[in-house]
């Protein structure tokens, strides 16, 4: 299953999946990315990991392996910009929240939650509208660079400006869906 999506620095959008199994809390990486692809990957990761039981228990960690895949696998990947896209992947696995499917985003991640600057907004958001995406999650240090979208595009376009992967996962994960209180036994 296709989780979200995010642009890439040339301008291509890429599909982030990420899958859960019984396992002891290792991470699989795969579709031929490079080193700093593959840290994004861990340190996204290990930012999910370390908000110890706010999404999931703390042992669901330890019971489950994660497999974060980038599809297009005999194209060559790197860069640090999926890094926010592979933490709301596993965060939508771990909680089985999904994302929303209107959305990409962009942004680098660190250990503590915060989201980083990236480059190529112009082409990144260009791609997204190619591929029929109109909203777009973009570290907010970015914001100056929207004024290099065409105004067209711009005036299209949705930006979410975060500071965070927790503005992130707010502004992606789908809410999860109430029960009635008709649909409750008893």
């Amino acid at each position: 299953m296709r989780e979200l999506l995010t642009v890439h620095l040339v301008g291509d959008v890429l599909f982030v999946e990420a899958v859960a199994y019984p396992g002891e809390g290792k991470l699989q990486i795969t579709g031929q990315l490079g080193d700093v692809m593959k840290e994004s990957a861990a340190a996204a990761l290990s930012y999910v990991r370390s908000l110890d039981g706010q999404l999931v228990p703390p042992e669901w960690f330890e019971e489950h392996d994660i497999h974060v895949h980038v599809p297009a696998g005999a194209i060559p990947k790197d860069g640090p910009s999926a890094g926010v896209t592979m933490a709301t992947a596993i965060a939508s696995r771990v909680t089985g929240r999904p994302v929303r499917s209107d959305t990409a985003m962009t942004g680098e991640v660190t250990l503590t939650g915060m989201v980083l600057p990236i480059g190529g907004l112009k082409e990144k958001a260009l791609a997204a509208q190619r591929a029929g995406i109109n909203r777009l999650i973009i570290p907010r240090r970015n914001e100056r660079d929207i004024d290099d979208i065409p105004a067209p595009l711009r005036r299209k376009m949705k930006f979410t400006l975060v500071d965070t992967v927790g503005e992130v996962l707010d502004a992606a994960l789908q809410k999860r869906p109430q029960r009635s209180r008709a649909s409750k036994p008893g």
